[in-house]
Parts: structure tokens; sequence; C-alpha cells
């Protein structure tokens, strides 16, 4: 009996610094999850990373490596997901130059996620093409491996929508060759920033990261934002906009216990340092598994790099694939 074939599940990340754990709650716990049912490849998605970081290309180039190490640590298994370097794939670029033919400049104009970053980034109308069009590029990475599914956070969802649309537009003046994919969106929001920030972001500051010892992550949760009115234990205080209870939303998984703690604390009578000692215990009980397994990783960096190097040995193969097919649908399989 032949063995069924797994739908196929693209996702990754830019490496552009380490990873936080609001990747964690955005998209790699669904990966983890997921490894074992799907054929899941995982992109590094430097060629993405250089769309905002074209003068610091080593920043990029030391930063792949230690992504590779965050998917190891969090439970990523090189045995079931494929780890592919973006620009080791020729395959991707060419199909992004024949996907700019099926969009339209105001059509990119308009993506909800690429306006957003264009603002945070104060771009204006010097916005480097490569990064204005980087949603086809991202189509591009989806599709080459035949992507059915798509973790996101829900602020990509428009990006996954640009690639439906791509796809179907392909298919329609081809040929019906190209996989449309659907996105999983985790069922946890966007976390905060320690700060109370909407956006938890490196540049902000205001990020902890799964590589973090656990003296930092100490540290970060005694600054986090709560409630600045909440002066007194016995003063009422307000669950909305306060970090640490998003963080327990997040992480703690009892969620009754989660419960009673926000009723308390809005009756007053719980004090912020012993809400916060109970989210760094919910931390750690999470993250030091991590932090361990990411250190025994790290004591073999050759290990790690020759994984990568295989992985994308075997994610070009795909890519290959599919790239002849698109050839041959657009009639440009000359020889």
């Amino acid at each position: 009996m032949s063995t069924p074939i797994k739908p196929r599940i693209l996702t990754g990340d830019r490496p552009t610094g380490p990873l936080h754990i609001g990747h964690y709650v955005g998209s790699l716990r669904n990966r983890v999850a997921l490894q074992r049912d799907y054929d899941t490849y995982i992109l590094i998605a430097d060629v993405q990373a250089m769309t905002d970081n074209f003068e610091q290309p080593q920043k990029v180039r030391d930063n792949v490596l230690e992504v590779a190490l965050d998917y190891l640590a969090v439970g990523l298994d090189p045995q079931q997901s494929t780890f592919v370097v973006q620009s080791m794939i020729p395959e991707i670029a060419e199909l992004t130059v024949f996907y700019l033919n099926l969009v339209t400049v105001s059509h990119l104009r308009q993506n909800p996620t690429v306006k957003t970053e264009i603002a945070q980034k104060g771009y204006g109308e010097s916005v480097p093409a490569g990064f204005f069009v980087y949603p086809v590029s991202q189509a591009a990475d989806i599709t080459a491996f035949g992507a059915a599914l798509v973790p996101v956070g829900e602020d990509q969802l428009p990006m996954i929508e640009q690639t439906r649309e791509i796809v179907r537009r392909f298919n329609t003046l081809y040929a019906p060759v190209l996989v449309e994919p659907k996105a999983l969106v985790s069922e946890t929001g966007r976390l905060p920033g320690l700060d109370g920030k909407a956006k938890m972001s490196k540049s902000l500051g205001n990020a902890m990261y799964l590589s973090d010892s656990a003296d930092d992550v100490a540290q970060k949760v005694r600054s986090m934002y709560t409630d600045p009115n909440h002066l007194r234990v016995e003063d009422p205080g307000q669950i909305e906009g306060n970090t640490v209870f998003a963080y327990l939303d997040a992480f703690d998984p009892d969620k009754a216990g989660v419960a009673a703690l926000k009723e308390h604390y809005q009756r007053g009578g719980l004090g912020d340092i012993k809400v916060k000692k109970h989210l760094l215990e919910v931390l750690e009980a999470t993250f030091a598994p991590i932090r361990e397994r990411r250190l025994a990783y790290a004591k073999d960096m050759g290990a790690v790099e020759q994984m990568v190097k295989e992985g994308t040995a075997r994610g070009r193969e795909v890519a290959a694939q599919t790239m002849q097919a698109a050839r041959k649908a657009m009639r440009l399989d000359y020889f």
C-alpha cells in the first residue's frame, strides 16, 4: 500500500534578529503541532529581509542560522520539516518576475499590510521598490512549494489573499498548475510589546526573545506595563490594555485560573508584583525547555548549517518542479 501524500505547508520568518515570543504564539506553535500531518517547509526569508536591510547584508547573513536555532529549539524537527534559505532558490525570483505582470501598482499600494509597514518605517514616497512588491515575492514563496496551507498571524491575511488572487489569475490565463493556498490563523492574537504598545519588535526595544536567559525574562517581566492607575494593592485594577494579562491569556494553560486572577485584580486586593510572579512561572515553564534545546543545538553549529543546506537542496527540487510546470503553462519551455 502506498503512503498517502501529505498536503504541504509553507511558513517562515525574516532573519533580521532573534525570534521573539510573539512569533511563537503567532505561528510557531502551529507549525510544531502540524509538522507530523503536513509536508512542512520552513522558509528563512533572507531575500525579504534584504528589502529593508539592503545596507546591512551581514546582519541578515549572521541571523540565518540564529533563526534556524530558534526553529529547532521550539521543536521543529528536521526529519519532519524542511528548512530552506530563500535566496538559494532562484526559482522563487523567477516566479516573482512573472507574477509581477499579474498585479497592478494600485492594488499593491492598497495592500493593508504593506500600507501599515510603509507608515511604520516612515518611507513615504521613498519606499524601496523591492519592499513595495514583496507581497508578490511572498506569493512566489508559497506557490513555489505548492503550499496548501500557510500558518500566519491575522495581520498577514492580506498577503495570503494577494497570493490567492495571483494563483487564480495565473491558472485562468495559462493552465491550472498552481495550488491556491489557505491561511491558518493562530487562535492567539498579536502579543503587545512589553511596554503595552500594540507591536512587539526589536526596533522598539519592547520584545522578549526565545533566546533570552532566565534572568533576562525575569527582568523584562518586572518591567512590563500594567495598569498605571493601580497604585495600591487594594485598588481595583484594569484588565484592558494590561500587558501582563495579555501574556497570561496567551501562555497560561489554566484558563479558569486566569479568569479568577482577572476577577480578583478588578475588584482589588491583588498586586502587580504577585501577578507578574505568576506570569514569570508560566513563561519559565514554557520557555526553559526551549532555551535548553537551543543551547544544546548551538554546541554544534556545523550540524545546524548542514541541516539547513540539505533542506535547501530538497526545497529547490520541489521549486524546480513548480517552475517547470509554470514555464510549460506559459509556453516558455523552449528547450
